[in-house]
């Protein structure tokens, strides 16, 4: 799923717990669901209820400094905590980035924080015309965007009262991602044989550099970082990155690259879990993910702990192959039943495609592609799944749009719904026969394949 950085506001109660307590309040306008949870990596700290205005105040006064994550399916996002920060947040999820807005004693750091990101945002157009220059050129041009990046963090440094940590997080949210940049760079335009004599020079970058930054074990861009660093250092001479990173055997030697050069237990765990999943989540590599935890389950400190995890992952892409029966989750529909999703068997093969109530512009576009589908393949059924239980409102939308709300479910449990049916994307397409067997259980449903597949299966 796409990764933004939403940053919690938090409050104090009263003076004499000031440094110790963190209060968090927020306002989410046109939430997804009731529920948030905030976690420490995968450790769950808590979940909250939002009351009947959409608003939340929680506290908690043994969380310690450092990247949290804000859950609030289907999104999730990474958040900075320190004791004794006293803000409050507000956030539109219609328009998530251009809404949010912070107030309140340590606002300052979550506004520098999410300014960057913007900016980062708007430059991604313009150095990506840039990838056909030189090394020289393009190491140039991030070199400059890096010290605007430095001075505006000095001003902001000289004007508010930091702590190490917030001064180093705050750094190291345009510090890594430019590095990334030019390590992608490096991955893209053939690594070594293209830098030719220029690569020690084109890689001082990194002598500036930390692998061994514990505190930035869950601090999104720091991860991305050593991601494709160990994407470069998995690479031989003369290998290159989009012929060989859908290979098992890059992921592992990607696994050998964290083995050997991150000792911190916390940041070897994120790393190899990461990697992990982008091992497993290729789905069309499927029969050699044996071979890769074969390898994972004998890494020692700090993969041990996923083990269990990935085998289960394994085991649900398993369970999605052609061929299948499609394993059972629970729905409800527009008059709020609820079924087993064997209910969705029929007299035809059905296609499911997914939506969400937080992107209502996807779900017209995709609405569209599927009365096209319709009348090109008029003996499918086609089946819409919401990923958060439906509403009143919804499914007035829905009358308003003349969109069949027979053929409209929900998901009753994200969660669990999202691992059983490895639903790792929004625009995924799932195709059974009217027993309820898969013959497509990783499609892209806006995909000319997926057109195809169709076709193909058509009866």
């Amino acid at each position: 799923m796409k990764h933004l950085y939403l940053f919690i506001i938090f409050f104090t109660a009263c003076n004499s717990i000031k440094e110790k307590k963190i209060f968090i309040g927020g306002h989410i306008i046109n939430p997804s669901s009731k529920h948030l949870a905030i976690y420490n990596g995968d450790k769950l700290i808590d979940s909250l209820i939002l009351d009947q205005n959409n608003k939340f105040i929680y506290e908690n006064d043994s969380m310690t400094g450092g990247i949290y994550k804000l859950e609030h399916p289907p999104k999730n996002q990474t958040i900075f905590v320190e004791p004794g920060d006293s803000i409050w947040f507000r956030v539109n999820t219609k328009d998530f980035d251009a809404s949010i807005s912070f107030s309140g004693n340590g606002a300052a750091k979550n506004n520098f924080l999410m300014d960057t990101y913007l900016e980062l945002k708007k430059e991604r157009s313009y150095l990506s015309s840039k990838y056909s220059d030189n090394n020289r050129v393009f190491k140039n041009i991030i070199d400059s965007l890096n010290n605007l990046k430095e001075v505006k963090w000095q001003k902001f440094d000289s004007i508010n009262v930091l702590t190490n940590l917030a001064k180093k997080i705050t750094k190291s949210s345009f510090i890594y991602p430019y590095a990334n940049i030019l390590e992608r760079y490096a991955l893209i335009r053939g690594n070594k044989k293209y830098l030719n004599s220029d690569t020690i020079n084109y890689f001082t970058f990194r002598n500036e550099l930390s692998l061994k930054e514990e505190e930035l074990s869950l601090f999104e861009p720091y991860i991305k970082y050593i991601m494709s660093y160990s994407s470069n250092k998995s690479l031989n001479e003369g290998e290159y990155f989009n012929i060989n990173k859908n290979k098992t055997n890059f992921n592992i030697n990607r696994l050998k690259v964290v083995d050997t050069e991150i000792n911190s237990f916390k940041l070897r765990s994120t790393l190899f879990r990461s990697i992990a999943y982008d091992e497993l989540i290729n789905f069309k590599n499927h029969k050699h993910h044996k071979q890769f935890i074969t390898f994972f389950s004998k890494l020692e400190n700090g993969a041990d702990q996923y083990i269990d995890e990935l085998r289960n992952l394994y085991i649900a892409i398993e369970n999605m192959q052609t061929g299948k029966k499609l394993p059972l989750i629970e729905i409800e529909d527009s008059k709020f039943n609820k079924y087993n999703s064997s209910h969705l068997y029929g007299k035809k093969n059905t296609v499911i495609y997914f939506w969400s109530q937080t992107q209502m512009n996807y779900f017209k576009n995709t609405y569209e592609l599927v009365l096209d589908y319709k009348e090109k393949f008029p003996d499918y059924r086609f089946i819409g799944i919401c990923l958060q239980p439906l509403n009143s409102l919804v499914i007035d939308f829905q009358k308003e749009m003349n969109i069949s709300t027979e053929n409209q479910f929900a998901m009753v449990d994200f969660e669990k719904g999202s691992k059983k049916w490895v639903l790792t994307m929004l625009n995924k397409g799932i195709i059974i026969d009217n027993n309820g067997y898969i013959k497509e259980g990783f499609g892209i449903f806006t995909s000319k394949r997926f057109e195809k597949v169709l076709n193909d299966n058509y009866k």
